[in-house]
């Protein structure tokens, strides 16, 4: 019987991988959700062995992988050989959507063009500014920044093709221009989607449509057209009365892989999906996500499921990682916990300290 937990560690790179560098992971698993920052760069790195979080921080400085809003209107790590294409993808329809909130902030068509245009010249020639900088210069080109005015106008011109981001320090992400040195790709509509579907089903299958729909925020139309010509390369399972589309080719995945993992909150392994019951039980889901809000914490992944949550706190040059699973861990899950944090203390670069007194 299929154990889809453990394929999609495998698929997604996590529990085996052949990657040497950020970009390649950036590359393979497609747009990796990135509005937790810090957590991004931890997507990135558990993908990439012996990686650090300054190696992930330079990649992203060098522009091999970039940060901007693509799917469902929230922020990713994209590669940037692919972000053109994939804005270019999903940006009218996220645009079109945003009218009704366009019309509640006062941003019509003129505003619009104008902080585009005040956007795009600050960022000519290489140019990188911060976001409080880029703030600082719509305010003096007369075009107010009160409210939620600000991350629309930045997402609109991201949407339109002409900005990115870079690093974030202090919270305060540094902006560039979606310039020349960022590849083209003149796909139709129709081809750009196929590509994207097999993306997604080669990094995170075995899956279904409607994650992949979920995922995307494409049309179910779009998806089937997607499935249709590329289904002789996958392979399908039914599991649950649902059909399953994954790669033909079965990972392989070492004896001496690791069997319990951190993961940072809005992880793909968790949050690539629609359904999320194939690796959380939903009696749990409210201690992942509290209060419903969208705010996923980081959780601790046993056997491809996930048992708990982790917590990060620093203190005196050293980071503290402290578990709160579900149910007490074993004492192998005990052992499994502290190697699992000691490599995120080595991906961070500091002298790590456990404390289990949750568990």
């Amino acid at each position: 019987m299929l154990n889809i937990a453990d394929v999609r560690l495998a698929n997604q790179r996590i529990s085996q991988t052949t990657f040497k560098e950020p970009a390649e992971v950036a590359h393979w698993m497609g747009p990796m959700q990135g509005q937790d920052y810090t957590g991004a760069k931890w997507s990135v790195g558990l993908r990439l062995p012996h990686s650090t979080d300054a190696a992930i921080e330079q990649a992203i400085s060098d522009k091999r992988i970039v940060r901007t809003w693509i799917m469902r209107g929230t922020l990713h790590l994209v590669a940037a050989a692919d972000v053109r294409w994939m804005t270019a993808l999903v940006g009218p329809k996220l645009i079109a959507g945003n009218t009704r909130r366009y019309r509640q902030l006062e941003l019509d068509s003129e505003t619009l063009i104008r902080s585009n245009d005040v956007l795009a010249n600050a960022l000519r020639d290489g140019a990188r500014l911060s976001r409080t900088e880029l703030v600082a210069l719509l305010e003096q080109e007369g075009i107010s920044t009160k409210g939620q005015r600000t991350p629309y106008m930045l997402q609109r011109a991201s949407y339109d093709g002409l900005i990115c981001q870079g690093t974030a320090p202090r919270s305060d992400p540094i902006y560039m221009a979606l310039d020349s040195s960022f590849p083209t790709v003149t796909w139709t509509r129709e081809e750009a989607i196929a590509k994207l579907f097999e993306r997604y089903i080669m990094s995170r299958g075995p899956a279904t449509l409607p994650d992949f729909v979920q995922w995307s925020g494409l049309l179910i139309s779009e998806a089937k057209a997607a499935l249709a010509g590329l289904s002789s390369q996958l392979r399908s399972d039914t599991v649950g009365g649902k059909t399953y589309w994954r790669s033909l080719k079965i990972p392989s995945v070492p004896d001496n892989a690791p069997t319990l993992y951190l993961l940072p909150g809005f992880d793909e392994y968790l949050l690539g999906y629609k359904d999320r019951r194939d690796v959380l039980d939903p009696k749990y889901a409210k201690q992942v996500c509290p209060g419903g809000n969208g705010v996923f914490m980081p959780t601790i992944v046993s056997e491809g499921r996930v048992i708990g949550i982790w917590r990060r706190a620093f203190k005196k040059g050293s980071v503290i990682i402290t578990p709160q699973p579900f149910s007490s861990l074993s004492d192998e899950e005990h052992v499994a916990f502290a190697k699992a944090a000691q490599g995120y203390a080595d991906f961070l670069g500091m002298p790590m300290g456990l404390s289990f007194e949750v568990s």
